[in-house]
């Protein structure tokens, strides 16, 4: 078992819970509900169950890998990769707002960073 993968996996698994259920309360209701026009609302939609599934799909794929006993390298840097990208369009996007607090307005980032990291950490 590889012990920086599975807790990648548990963490990447509790992001998708969030991202589902809390996220799907605070932004895709609002969303849903706004006077923005049909096409870029059922767009953002889309991309919201898009996000959804990919989470959920690398989570599961993180929790397999740590009960592999040679786990595909390129896989698990490919999933790293992901996670990665996702953290620094949140920080990109937090910093660059002109909000009090930005890092905490959108904390996603603490969740997706660490598990761009414990995976990389598991490939040495």
């Amino acid at each position: 078992m590889n012990g920086w993968l599975l807790t990648a996996g548990i963490i990447a698994a509790a992001t998708t819970l969030i991202h589902a259920t809390v996220g799907g309360q605070s932004v895709v209701r609002p969303l849903l509900g706004s006077k923005m026009t049909a096409e870029p609302k059922r767009t953002l939609h889309v991309v919201w169950h898009m996000v959804t599934a990919d989470l959920l799909i690398s989570s599961i794929a993180l929790l397999a890998l740590a009960f592999t006993t040679q786990p595909s390298t390129p896989l698990v840097v490919f999933i790293a990769a992901q996670y990665l990208a996702y953290a620094l369009v949140f920080l990109i996007v937090t910093l660059t707002a002109d909000w009090p607090r930005p890092l905490l307005q959108l904390p996603q980032w603490m969740l997706l960073l660490p598990v761009a990291v414990l995976t990389l950490l598991s490939t040495m």
